[in-house]
């Protein structure tokens, strides 16, 4: 087995810690439940779609829950009525739950089930005041691009204008 030393990701990746544990133990990287089957799509520059395959649920039987940056399936099949006796029994009805791990400010926005397939609509919509923004450097004088009078300083391509 081969392993690698992530030890200088540490220095530079700032708030990362529970991600760069997740590297450092193989077993938090494999899942222990892989059922039911699922694809992650990302489906925009902010977007993405979970899809489950759930044949044999009902809307009823299953239960979305987003507790700040997890995102929780459950399902719980209801009992069938008595009486129904099966020769073969492949469809798996068993009760299961899924959990996903979601980057900050990524919202549930839809979820909708058809054709034995659940779809849940993911968004990313990050507050303006955490976008990122230009931060202007300002010289040790105090003026930041600015001229002798506080002034802009010219332009290249503009003829100085006179003050009045």
């Amino acid at each position: 087995m081969r392993t690698y030393d992530i030890a200088p990701l540490y220095r530079s990746a700032i708030g990362f810690d529970r991600l760069l544990d997740m590297f450092e133990s193989p077993d938090s990287m494999t899942s222990a439940n892989d059922w039911p089957p699922y694809n992650v799509e990302k489906t925009g520059e902010d977007q993405y779609r979970i899809s489950m395959a759930v044949a044999g649920f009902k809307p009823e039987d299953i239960e979305l829950v987003q507790q700040q940056d997890v995102l929780i399936v459950f399902a719980n099949k209801r009992p069938e009525p008595g009486g129904v006796q099966y020769l073969h029994r492949g469809i798996a009805a068993r009760a299961f739950k899924q959990t996903f791990t979601l980057i900050d400010h990524l919202k549930v926005v839809d979820a909708s089930l058809n054709n034995g397939l659940l779809t849940v609509e993911l968004k990313r919509d990050v507050p303006e005041a955490l976008k990122p923004r230009r931060i202007e450097i300002v010289s040790a004088a105090g003026d930041a691009m600015a001229g002798a009078a506080g002034r802009p300083a010219q332009i290249e391509h503009e003829p100085a204008k006179q003050a009045a």
